[in-house]
């Protein structure tokens, strides 16, 4: 009897198809990086039918192009249609594990590709059986994370306009500060004038973007530290593991790992020489939510702290990563999916509630967001 339940389950929940788009989505200002810098972010957009008729959609982010990461969305959207999408019809889509190993061997690598695909299953996974995806994933222990608002204008002055804006409206009161687009000595005077407009115990944290060498990383962290930041991320380019764990050891300041950490293999390797104290986890690194809440686990194993990181994700991606952060036992830095705020027009309609310093999170089945159909069309390349 549970045998043939099994199969009439698998079989209402076989996939029918996967569509892709690619979105472009205008923000609310410039978001600078180190080495590029946006007006607008791009999405592929994933959409899984079940043999029963439920749809799921998944996100994959990148910025700027290739920049970030070695996958754009031209490239994604044509690996999942191409390569992704036959591997996985008629397959059933509770069977996550097996899911992930198909399209591990359909390709290597695409992270991106291969999360919001995963992305998209567990969304319609969960919406078939009526439950939420965080019961698939272990279930949650949180139903709100404290998120970051990012700065990164490169204009001190907006900036802080901003910011007060944040804290006046009870978003944020934690901030993430981009540095590396200027010389050091320039950011440095950006990022005191920042500080010194925060309220008292303000929270900040800076994000270098690879873009220091060792020699200047160690010049400049104690004066970051006497300005009372309290996490720095990925200061120095990934490879340079010995030259960031000597930065690491000389430093009164935590440092987060992030783009020197894709694989669990690297992790592994990062946290064993001491290069960071802390971890930023994110789909787009981890290539899928299991694999996400693995690295959790790995990095936690080997003592570093966790940090909810994000790709400027619209709703549709930022709640499957925060399904995944949902369920983890810890995770100490809080979260910075702050990306469905920074968009003139978000992808869903429900799903995720900004207030008191927090994202709440839906308790709707899959992921728990509506998608905003008008949105989405407007905003699909055509």
């Amino acid at each position: 009897m549970v045998l043939e339940v099994d199969r009439q389950i698998d079989r209402s929940t076989a996939i029918k198809s996967i569509d892709t788009r690619i979105v472009d989505c205008v923000t609310t200002r410039r978001h600078k990086l180190s080495n590029t810098e946006i007006t607008h972010q791009s999405f592929v957009i994933v959409e899984v039918t079940l043999a029963d008729g439920t749809t799921g959609f998944g996100e994959a982010s990148t910025l700027g192009g290739p920049r970030w990461s070695e996958e754009s969305v031209e490239a994604i959207k044509a690996n999942i249609d191409t390569y992704l999408a036959p591997a996985l019809l008629d397959q059933p889509a509770l069977n996550f594990e097996a899911t992930a190993q198909r399209m591990k061997k359909a390709v290597s690598r695409n992270t991106s590709a291969r999360a919001a695909v995963e992305g998209a299953l567990y969304d319609a996974a969960g919406k078939a059986l009526g439950l939420p995806a965080t019961v698939l994933l272990g279930g949650r222990v949180r139903d709100k994370i404290e998120v970051l608002w990012a700065l990164a204008s490169g204009d001190a002055d907006q900036e802080i306009e901003e910011a007060h804006a944040k804290l006046a409206a009870r978003e944020h009161r934690r901030f993430k500060i981009k540095l590396g687009f200027f010389e050091p000595a320039q950011d440095m005077i950006r990022l005191r004038k920042l500080v010194s407009a925060m309220p008292q115990g303000t929270e900040v944290v800076v994000d270098v973007n690879q873009a220091w060498s060792e020699a200047t990383a160690i010049r400049y962290i104690p004066e970051l530290a006497e300005m009372g930041i309290v996490l720095i991320e990925q200061p120095l380019r990934p490879g340079l593991i010995d030259a960031t764990a000597r930065v690491a050891r000389r430093s009164a300041i935590p440092i987060m790992t992030d783009e020197a950490a894709f694989s669990t293999q690297e992790l592994v390797h990062n946290a064993q020489s001491a290069a960071g104290s802390v971890y930023s986890l994110k789909l787009v690194k981890s290539g899928g939510l299991l694999e996400m809440k693995r690295a959790a686990g790995v990095a936690q194993a080997f003592g570093m702290e966790l940090y909810g990181g994000c790709l400027l994700e619209s709703g549709i991606g930022a709640s499957a990563h925060l399904a995944v952060f949902s369920t983890l036992p810890q995770l100490e830095w809080g979260c910075e999916h702050f990306g469905p705020r920074i968009l003139k027009q978000d992808l869903i309609t429900s799903g995720l509630t900004f207030r008191d310093f927090h994202v709440e999170l839906s308790q709707a089945p899959g992921l728990g967001f509506t998608v905003d159909q008008d949105a989405l069309r407007d905003a699909t390349r055509r």
